[in-house]
């Protein structure tokens, strides 16, 4: 068990993470070697094997919570307080925009097409990201029927989970042909949904 790291142990230890971040980005879990990241971060073997006994593995996992962890930052203050339309609408803006602009760099693509397939730990860290995202989605749903936006009986689950699978349709596509427009499409078309049920009810 390593201990616990100074503060210039865990910056390093953080340099690393973020080093083998964009290394993985451009390569690939596959390709990407330890000589890679240590070219990439300035770093020796025992450096890295000090940080990550386990070798590869235990960086990747360190590299997928990493991702994970700046997917739903990037979407914050927004996501965590949906509770009117214009924060839907902010929401929206703020997640096209930060996609767009990371293009290939994009942790949700790393992370669903590069290292959430190479391991079980990094797996389970893609389950997590999206259980984290769908539930902070299902928030927002009842979020707005407390406020009387949207009727008591909508399923907020199944709606926020609609919502998240079309967010990664549009951002496969967007990685795939370098174009926003599913992405927007997805999210426009899923919040005019839960717009329109309050419509239906009345």
């Amino acid at each position: 068990m390593r201990g616990e790291l100074t503060a210039k142990g865990r910056a390093t230890r953080q340099r690393i993470i973020e080093g083998a971040a964009a290394v993985l980005r451009e390569r690939g879990a596959a390709l990407a070697t330890l000589d890679d990241i240590m070219a990439r971060t300035g770093t020796s073997k025992g450096q890295l094997f000090h940080y990550f006994p386990a070798g590869k593995d235990e960086l990747l996992v360190a590299v997928a919570q990493f991702e994970a962890d700046q997917v739903l930052e990037d979407q914050q203050p927004y996501l965590g307080c949906l509770d009117s339309w214009e924060a839907w609408q902010q929401w929206r803006d703020v997640v096209i925009e930060r996609y767009e602009a990371q293009g290939d760099e994009c942790p949700l693509g790393s992370l669903f097409f590069q290292i959430g397939r190479s391991t079980p730990g990094t797996r389970a860290i893609v389950i997590e990201l999206l259980r984290q995202w769908q539930e902070s989605l299902a928030a927002g749903v009842r979020a707005l029927q407390g406020a009387g936006l949207v009727p008591a009986d909508v399923d907020a689950d199944i709606r926020a989970a609609a919502l998240l699978a079309a967010i990664q349709g549009g951002v496969s596509i967007l990685l795939s042909t370098g174009r926003s427009t599913h992405l927007r499409a997805a999210l426009d078309q899923g919040i005019a949904d839960l717009r329109g049920t309050s419509h239906a009810a009345v």
